[in-house]
């Protein structure tokens, strides 16, 4: 899909906790395959702004949008930044995806709820919180939008097209 692949950019929200972790995570598996990393952050409007600008500026073959609640409110302005600007990109959640991000490999978040269901009726039942085990999630998805492949000149591989939940 990217032959000549490289550079790797990461999205991040340096106020989310959490971003720091996805990118030291992001970074690790960077340096183990042996790809330039770079660290692009936005936590308003104004550094969305520049994170694009920086984006178009050094052009990394692909760029990674970590989960946030602010890079999630802004979507459709990312995806399509990323459309116009050819930018491969994947995502942490599947709304990514749909509002025109390129793809996705993220946890089945409807299965997630449900079996916290099943936690709070045991709890509602009698069972002490700190007696249950912690869960780990169990089912992922693989999202992938075809139009937005196609707008990027991408030719997505008929084996990744055959594991995908959802095109």
């Amino acid at each position: 899909m990217l032959p000549s692949f490289s550079r790797v950019a990461v999205l991040s929200n340096p106020t989310n906790p959490y971003g720091a972790i996805a990118v030291g995570e992001a970074r690790r598996g960077a340096t183990a395959l042996n790809l330039q990393f770079d660290l692009i952050e936005a936590s308003d409007a104004r550094s969305l702004e520049a994170a694009f600008l920086t984006l178009d500026r050094i052009r990394p073959d692909a760029v990674l949008v970590v989960a946030d609640p602010f890079l999630a409110g802004e979507r459709v302005r990312i995806a399509h930044e990323m459309i116009k600007n050819k930018l491969p990109s994947i995502y942490s959640y599947h709304e990514h995806v749909r509002a025109g991000g390129l793809m996705t490999y993220t946890t089945n978040y409807y299965d997630v709820f449900r079996r916290q269901g099943l936690f709070i009726d045991k709890i509602f039942k009698g069972a002490k919180p700190g007696d249950l085990p912690v869960q780990q999630p169990t089912k992922f998805e693989l999202v992938i939008n075809l139009r937005t492949a196609k707008a990027l000149g991408l030719e997505i591989p008929p084996a990744l097209l055959a594991l995908a939940d959802e095109v």
